[in-house]
């Protein structure tokens, strides 16, 4: 049985992080110079931000940016709006960022921002002065060639539309490529919301021929029906998965026939939850991490699947839609039982795929069609999911070290071709 101090550790994203950093770039023989180089990020920022509130009281934030890496490429990453946001956090989000770039071959590094704060009691005005003055404070670190935000936990298209305006106000001119998923009227590109989703569809399919199986005798469940969970659920269910669970953070639904996630999605939308959708029982979010399935995917947060339950996950196949749900004690349970793991540096990176897309997009001035995105970006996790699994056959590892192999080596090399300045 694992114990509350070993939890307390598995659920350090950053302990987890470094847990698979080293075993990798142990089996890389990597030289410790490098080792060191890439351990740590290249770059912390704290920032305390006041704000004045709708109450007339002056309300002081605390904003992290974390750029782990920047050998490939300008900094890529999410701001996350949560009250328990953490600077291990940040880090850990940081350098999967990285690797998550390098495994897709996309000539970016790694970043991640948050502001510990909720959203949830906070009004539009409120999180738009919070959001401007946290941009502003950042100003000479981000930018196109700099550093790349991008909307995560509790931000959208309507956060990076005023990190982009205070920028450019900044700036004394329009930049639209210093964030990405913003609206399209603004520079943004058709196809970035549904994108993590459908990378990890794309991850699905290419593990279910992997694995001799066909997506109707494929029962899937999904937790988190953010995003990435809703659309991963509604591209999966119209290709002919049977969707069976989706949890979400205060409870789930189970329907062993399958969900009908298009009514489930406009459902939610006019509901605003899940929750007394007639289609389908309630079920415990924990409870359905654990039900017979073929596919399960941990779409919402980090660190849902520890050595406390992995011995309990019935999946054949487990696809990764949020960053770090396995700790890595997990990770030893579940490769004992067989389980096909796709990483989240794999499983997750349609998201910042599609940013690329529409960083390249905003630089070049003109904009693609909805099919030529969704094509790219199939080839990419395709391409991807390709060399992760021969990597692992080569080295004789699971999916997830050879693609933290694969990422390492590549950002490595990298760094050796252009040497330390000093």
């Amino acid at each position: 049985m694992a114990t509350t101090q070993m939890l307390e550790k598995e659920s350090n994203p950053w302990e987890q992080q470094a847990a698979r950093f080293n075993l990798a770039a142990e089996k890389l023989n990597l030289e410790q110079g490098l080792w060191r180089v890439l351990q740590q990020p290249n770059r912390e920022i704290i920032v305390h931000i006041p704000v004045n509130m709708d109450n007339g009281q002056l309300e002081v934030f605390t904003g992290y940016r974390v750029q782990h890496s920047i050998a490939r490429g300008p900094a890529k990453g999410g701001v996350r709006y949560a009250p328990d946001v953490t600077l291990d956090e940040v880090r850990a989000l940081a350098s999967w960022m990285t690797w998550k770039c390098a495994v897709v071959n996309i000539p970016f590094g790694g970043a991640k921002g948050g502001i510990i704060c909720d959203p949830k009691n906070m009004s539009r005005g409120e999180l738009e002065r919070m959001t401007r003055r946290y941009t502003s404070e950042l100003i000479e670190f981000i930018g196109p060639e700099k550093d790349v935000a991008a909307p995560d936990v509790n931000t959208n298209e309507q956060t990076m539309a005023w990190m982009m305006d205070t920028y450019s106000m900044h700036m004394r001119q329009t930049v639209t490529a210093v964030v990405t998923g913003k609206p399209l009227n603004m520079g943004g590109s058709r196809g970035r919301r549904e994108a993590t989703g459908r990378g990890v569809m794309i991850i699905c399919d290419e593990s279910i021929k992997k694995n001799n199986m066909t997506r109707e005798s494929t029962r899937v469940i999904i937790q988190g029906f953010g995003n990435v969970g809703s659309n991963a659920a509604l591209l999966m269910h119209q290709a002919g998965y049977k969707v069976v669970g989706i949890g979400e953070w205060d409870g789930g639904l189970y329907n062993s026939k399958g969900i009908d996630i298009t009514a489930l999605w406009e459902y939610r939308q006019k509901e605003g939850s899940v929750h007394g959708f007639k289609g389908a029982e309630r079920a415990a979010t924990e409870d359905l991490l654990i039900t017979d399935c073929e596919i399960l995917v941990p779409a919402a947060t980090e660190s849902v699947i520890t050595s406390a339950n992995a011995d309990d996950v019935k999946a054949k196949i487990l696809v990764e839609g949020a960053n770090g749900p396995t700790t890595a004690a997990a990770d030893d349970i579940l490769a004992d039982k067989h389980v096909f793991v796709m990483p989240d540096i794999l499983a997750n990176a349609g998201g910042v795929t599609a940013s690329y897309f529409e960083w390249v997009q905003d630089r070049q001035g003109y904009f693609w069609k909805e099919s030529v995105v969704n094509e790219q970006l199939e080839h990419i996790m395709v391409s991807s999911f390709e060399d992760v699994v021969r990597y692992a056959e080569t080295h004789k590892v699971n999916n997830r070290i050879a693609a933290y192999m694969l990422a390492i080596d590549r950002v490595a090399y990298t760094i050796r071709q252009r040497g330390i300045y000093a």
